[in-house]
């Protein structure tokens, strides 16, 4: 059985090699919303991006 993949990595800079961490903009495939996740040493954090009005930015 083939492993679904939910979100599709569309950006990725930075380093883990360095104190900046690593910066991607995932794609969720089912709903199109983007998320920012930021890497750095043993944490991580994970938020949708927003426009200017505040609303998600979806891409289809």
């Amino acid at each position: 059985m083939k492993k679904y993949e939910r979100f599709e990595v569309i950006y990725k800079d930075g380093s883990g090699l360095k104190n900046e961490g690593i910066r991607q903009i995932l794609v969720d495939k089912e709903t199109g919303v983007n998320y920012l996740l930021w890497q750095a040493g043993y944490g991580a954090g994970i938020t949708p991006l927003l426009d200017s009005d505040g609303k998600p930015i979806v891409t289809r």
